[in-house]
């Protein structure tokens, strides 16, 4: 490309454009219709330089006429209740619908872990007495020990915001550092599993399976959800960086990342309400059915929430991804 010929060319377009983009009264319909065509056209032109010419100077020029043209042309817009009343309609509630072919298979193979580690434990003392001394053993299960004192040894309010902080940070891990290839997701997972499973055996093994279950199932069943979900959209995202599929690398870590985000602030959400039954009704006097029951409205409501309003949003075209006038524009690929 000659670039002085290029810009002689289509110089008057350009100044034209910077014409009515400092216009300061109304346009009339003709010179919308010009602005817009000058737009498109100018568009076409910052591609041609980047790919052929990249001067700086002229890109950083057309690149800056784009940017006010393309604002003027779409308008400013600003975030407002009503997006977070969508948001959470919708888009979350669709993201992690979506997400369903990760979670679910994360929470079933993760619950087995725990399971197997628990019977595993349990049933070798060598293995108890390698994580603990008998007699920190029995401080932790004996009744009123460590496992169940552990729920009321702070005031609830304060226990409450502990254990969400604690838990948003295992869920932003595992959506954050998914694009590593999801390899801390599993260290998370892991991590989280042989602590349940530890408290499983060491339980189990003292008779006490029952009031270890009592304690964890109010707030565990939400709050493990949680963590699967995030755990799945991690996965997903690191898949995506070894198969972005028809999209380009960048388009599809791009949407996946997007979503993400919008995941992480959902799944806040959902942890501050687990949060607060770990914190209210967990060391609450109330009958173990009836902390057991709070668990499960909370998780079957969750449940809900997800298959009946995030599938028919998803459905309607939903993704959990911002609003389309929101993203930079990508350029088409062949599938």
């Amino acid at each position: 490309m000659d670039l002085d010929v290029f810009v002689f060319a289509h110089r008057a377009d350009w100044e034209r454009l910077e014409t009515l983009l400092r216009r300061r009264r109304k346009l009339t319909g003709a010179e919308a219709d010009e602005l817009v065509a000058l737009y498109q056209r100018t568009s076409t032109h910052l591609s041609q330089v980047r790919s052929a010419s990249p001067d700086p100077e002229l890109t950083g020029r057309l690149t800056s006429l784009v940017a006010r043209a393309r604002s003027t042309v779409t308008g400013a817009r600003r975030s407002s209740w009503r997006d977070v009343g969508r948001f959470f309609a919708a888009g979350f509630p669709a993201a992690v619908y979506r997400a369903r072919h990760w979670w679910v298979p994360t929470a079933l193979l993760s619950t087995v872990v725990a399971a197997a580690l628990g019977w595993w434990i349990g049933a070798h003392p060598e293995i108890q007495a390698a994580i603990a001394a008998p007699d920190e053993l029995r401080e932790l299960t004996r009744p009123g020990g460590q496992y169940e004192s552990y729920y009321s040894s702070h005031p609830a309010t304060s226990f409450a915001a502990q254990v969400w902080t604690n838990n948003a940070r295992a869920a932003a891990i595992c959506l954050v550092f998914g694009v590593l290839l999801g390899i801390p997701v599993l260290w998370v997972l892991f991590q989280n599993m042989l602590n349940l499973g530890i408290g499983i055996g060491l339980m189990s093994s003292a008779g006490r399976l029952d009031t270890f279950l009592g304690l964890v199932l109010p707030h565990g069943l939400l709050e493990l959800t949680a963590v699967f979900v995030a755990a799945g959209t991690g996965l997903r995202l690191g898949w995506t960086v070894i198969d972005p599929g028809p999209r380009t690398r960048r388009a599809a870590l791009a949407q996946e990342g997007r979503s993400a985000l919008g995941m992480a602030l959902g799944l806040a959400a959902v942890l501050a309400v687990s949060g607060a039954i770990e914190g209210f009704v967990t060391p609450s006097g109330l009958p173990t059915w009836a902390r057991i029951a709070v668990g499960v409205a909370a998780e079957v409501a969750f449940l809900v929430y997800v298959y009946a309003v995030g599938r028919r949003a998803a459905r309607a075209g939903e993704t959990g991804d911002v609003e389309a006038a929101d993203r930079t524009a990508e350029a088409p690929v062949v599938a």
